[in-house]
């Protein structure tokens, strides 16, 4: 049997464990703000949708309500949300027919946000434009 070992091979592989260790984490943690990311924007597409059409339903609840429920639905993620709110007269009448609701929020960060921006991760833009509904008698 051969115990003959050679001076110069101790610790060789140490650093190229290491290296691989880091780029493993990086990929990681760059996968879990992919999948935190597409949840966020999913979920305030959600809830965009459901607001904006809440406020065009005929005897709508007041918007600060609708913002509110909107922004409990959200969780986190609504507190530093931003809404804005606003009419639109699609057809030219002069009277306001589209309610057009317009919400920005910044998922969860786990990667420096000078990489995430430059992939689009930084921040998820919603704008959402519904009818209003009005009794025809």
């Amino acid at each position: 049997m051969n115990t003959h070992r050679s001076g110069n091979d101790g610790g060789a592989g140490l650093l190229s464990t290491a290296a691989g260790v880091v780029v493993f984490l990086v990929f990681l943690l760059f996968a879990v703000q992919l999948l935190f990311g597409l949840y966020a924007s999913s979920t305030v597409t959600a809830v965009t949708n459901d607001a904006a059409h809440r406020a065009a339903e005929g005897g709508a609840p007041p918007l600060s309500l609708i913002e509110a429920d909107a922004r409990r639905n959200l969780g986190e993620i609504g507190d530093a949300a931003q809404f804005d709110w606003s009419t639109h007269d699609s057809d030219g009448d002069g009277e306001a027919d589209t309610v057009v609701l317009l919400v920005v929020a910044s998922p969860p960060r786990f990667i420096p946000p000078s990489i995430g921006g430059a992939l689009g991760l930084d921040e998820v833009r919603r704008t959402v434009r519904v009818r209003i509904e009005a009794f025809q008698p």
